[in-house]
């Protein structure tokens, strides 16, 4: 038996100490949201928009209606075309870049428009993602940590709601949901770009505008940029940003080897501990599997052994999830056993979608095809 420790006994043990951490994350989660943001200086949120989302209109929608002083909106596209008739808000402004640079994203090159065209006034900006629909409380939870000594850049995550859930559709959220169970207290590794927010002046002093130049990921650099100036990404949990898509298999496999090249380019450490860990964990349990249909009983306790941890992993997320969300009550209700249930199997999409991304650095977004550097 000793092949099977050598797998099963690693996973094993990556299983119990990826525990490690979860209450310091609930305490911290709790403390944020009963917090409420002392400085609300004036802001400008920017939303880039290329072509319909699913609920355009109602995302766009509840950006126009949150719950803040003093703020405006900008909507940015390169062109007229990439904006769907009937989806506008009355209060957005409208910034057509029409910036054309083969070495950087789209996205980027819109953002870097927008951040120049912002009013004198604003003292934070803000980004959205135009397939998340916020709460009014959004703004509120991002500015409040940019007060906070040390702190260059707040962040929230998304969290799939899928309606209706079908099966890869939920299949994405539980995937998805294990960068969301990461983020907590002190420095985040990095700031998600859907979700974000930055002080002007701080915006100015790294320099984000220069590390966006040649790039395709916006979140990715102007994280570096923060952490580049020893300041630290703080984690806004009732910024929490819930995404109703849909998807099918085919583009979840498409859309999480972008993301995992992306990770591989800017962060390749954080991705090889991500293929590392993924790689022993379901080593560990195909060995299990296999010495249990072999009729090993010890076997069979070491598989539960090491999948507990990781499903309870999953109810905590839900758990912290849900305190961030409480508009989606009634989803979590109906469909909160997938983030405990699926979490075994996600395990093993995780790797196929980390193993693809070791080759290439061609990833594909809306339509464009970029070369990484």
């Amino acid at each position: 038996m000793l092949w099977y420790w050598i797998f099963a006994g690693p996973a094993l043990a990556l299983a119990l100490l990826s525990l490690c951490g979860e209450r310091a994350r609930a305490a911290y989660v709790a403390r944020r949201l009963s917090q409420p943001a002392a400085d609300l200086p004036p802001a400008s949120v920017i939303v880039p928009v290329k072509g319909q989302d699913q609920g355009l209109r109602e995302n766009l929608a509840a950006l126009a209606a949150l719950d803040y002083p003093d703020y405006e909106l900008l909507i940015v596209a390169r062109a007229a075309a990439d904006i769907p008739p009937g989806v506008l808000p009355r209060r957005a402004r409208v910034l057509l870049a029409h910036n054309e640079d083969p070495h950087t994203g789209e996205k980027v090159r819109n953002l870097a428009a927008a951040v120049r065209a912002t009013r004198h006034r604003s003292r934070i900006f803000a980004f959205a993602d135009s397939d998340v629909r916020v709460a009014p409380r959004w703004l509120r939870a991002l500015a409040a940590p940019l007060s906070e000594p040390g702190v260059g850049a707040a962040t929230a995550y998304r969290w799939f709601a899928p309606e209706p859930p079908a099966f890869w559709s939920l299949v994405r959220g539980v995937c998805d949901a294990v960068v969301f169970g990461m983020m907590g207290p002190g420095d985040n590794r990095f700031a998600w770009g859907g979700s974000m927010a930055i002080r002007r002046q701080t915006f100015l002093d790294v320099r984000v505008l220069d590390y966006w130049k040649n790039a395709v990921s916006d979140d990715f650099t102007l994280s570096a940029a923060v952490h580049a100036a020893k300041l630290r990404i703080a984690f806004a949990p009732g910024a929490l940003a819930p995404c109703f898509d849909r998807i099918g298999a085919r583009p979840m496999f498409s859309w999480m080897r972008r993301q995992t090249t992306l990770t591989r380019v800017h962060d390749r450490r954080l991705w090889l501990s991500g293929l590392a860990a993924h790689a022993v964990y379901c080593g560990g349990m195909a060995a299990s599997l296999a010495a249990s249909l072999m009729g090993s009983r010890l076997a069979a306790c070491v598989l539960c052994a090491q999948l507990l941890p990781g499903m309870l992993k999953g109810l905590n997320r839900v758990s912290r999830a849900k305190a961030a969300l409480p508009e989606q009550a009634a989803w979590f209700r109906r469909h909160a056993w997938a983030h405990v249930l699926l979490v075994p199997f996600a395990a093993w999409i995780w790797l196929a979608a980390l193993a693809a991304s070791a080759f290439g650095n061609t990833v594909e977004w809306r339509g464009y095809r970029y070369k990484l550097r």
